[in-house]
């Protein structure tokens, strides 16, 4: 099984509840599949039940990045979160393992 960890590096940051995850693919084929393969839809589904809003997608084709804001995740933010990892960096984990197509 692929997974997106094949294809792409992923950078987190915050900003209050809402965890931003960019996504950097490799290569310009991994950039083409993960722009198919990484929707609004699949990247909600992937983090539910945790996201408590719409996600949103930005699409950086100059630097090959997709950027997603997943609202809610972070529980409160950094200085309002009762969990451990209030900036969600662990959580670029959770997405690197999210299956993907096998073929570019």
């Amino acid at each position: 099984m692929r997974t997106v960890d094949d294809l792409a590096d992923v950078r987190t940051g915050d900003k209050g509840d809402t965890l931003i995850l960019a996504v950097f693919p490799r290569t310009d084929e991994g950039y083409e599949l993960l722009s198919r393969e990484l929707t609004v839809d699949a990247v909600a589904t992937h983090f539910a039940p945790l996201v408590t809003g719409d996600v949103r997608r930005t699409e950086m084709p100059l630097v090959s990045g997709l950027v997603f804001e997943l609202p809610g995740v972070l529980g409160g933010g950094v200085t309002g979160s009762p969990v451990l990892d209030g900036h969600g960096k662990c959580l670029s984990y959770h997405l690197l393992s999210m299956p993907v197509s096998e073929s570019l």
